[in-house]
């Protein structure tokens, strides 16, 4: 019986006290204490600035550079091949005797046929050999003429209202890393391949200082579009909502200066290419745009910015 008023005494003890402790809390409030103020949140965020430059679409292919003239050498007589006066590789001029063919048949002897180069150019391919017996119709070397040379490439069937002549191209070779080659749409092929559902392109290669030779393998862009003054920026900036496309500027805060703040901007997107993003309307140059961070960003939320990316370049 002790043990239970014991217990009952020291309960309402208990319950007296937190009660005065609540009113003395109350009264405070009433007199006007000040109260701590809610934190507000800091996000941090990098940015860059939006420049005005040029903005280049292409269509990335590939293929083998080809002579652009290849012709073949013929005999004018069948025989036996007794001499070859070319190699591979060689540099001829036009009516260069190129294998000598002796036509004797046994019991008839004739004066050796000379071959001769019907044009200009390299030699390419050489299937005659000495010894061999050759019909007039047997091709004896091929001739790559001059130092032209073209890369053919195959255009699947979506992207063929992308392809003009004359459009310039630039090329690229593993054989020289770094280095860029350019040249030019020469033909087009006016069928589609039922087969592959792709059309032939021929693009003219300048060939500086004869360093491309055919058969190598290389890597092509074709400029299908090319626009200029444009405002442009990281592609990554650009935030899908609600179906339609925002981006955040970094701005200072107008409650208090010492502080920024991230503003929601509705813009008009153009041609995406390589990572960069043509904006049409709703941002200007020099802004300075949120690229990383700004997801999670609402207009007007408060910002750090920790660094800051260097603009792209003009031509980029």
């Amino acid at each position: 019986m002790k043990r239970i008023i014991i217990t009952s005494s020291f309960l309402l003890l208990i319950s007296t006290i937190l009660m005065l402790s609540g009113c003395n809390q109350a009264k405070k409030a009433e007199a006007g204490a000040p109260q701590a103020a809610p934190e507000v949140p800091v996000f941090a965020v990098n940015t860059t600035v939006a420049v005005k430059g040029q903005i280049r679409n292409y269509l990335a292919l590939a293929g083998d550079i080809a002579s652009g003239t290849t012709v073949d050498t013929f005999s004018d007589v069948a025989g036996k091949i007794t001499r070859l006066y070319v190699s591979i590789g060689q540099r001829v001029s036009r009516n260069q005797a190129i294998a000598e063919v002796d036509p004797s048949r046994p019991g008839m002897n004739y004066l050796p046929g000379i071959a001769r180069a019907p044009i200009a150019g390299t030699i390419v391919a050489l299937p005659a050999q000495v010894g061999m017996t050759i019909s007039q119709s047997m091709s004896l070397a091929q001739i790559a003429g001059g130092n032209a040379l073209e890369l053919r490439v195959y255009v699947a069937e979506r992207f063929i209202s992308k392809i003009a002549l004359r459009q310039p191209c630039e090329i690229t070779l593993d054989a020289y890393p770094g280095e860029l080659f350019r040249g030019s749409v020469a033909e087009v092929s006016p069928v589609v391949d039922p087969a592959s559902r792709t059309m032939e392109v021929k693009i003219n290669v300048e060939n500086r200082n004869a360093q491309l030779k055919p058969g190598m393998f290389a890597k092509v862009k074709i400029i299908t579009e090319r626009k200029d003054q444009i405002v442009k920026l990281p592609a990554g900036a650009l935030i899908q909502r609600f179906g339609k496309t925002y981006v955040f500027t970094a701005e200072t805060d107008p409650t208090d200066p010492a502080f920024r703040v991230a503003r929601q901007k509705e813009v008009v997107p153009g041609i995406l290419v390589d990572g960069v993003a043509e904006i049409q309307a709703g941002l200007a140059a020099d802004e300075e745009v949120i690229i990383r961070g700004q997801t999670l960003l609402e207009d007007g939320s408060r910002i750090n910015v920790i660094d800051r990316v260097a603009p792209l370049s003009d031509t980029d």
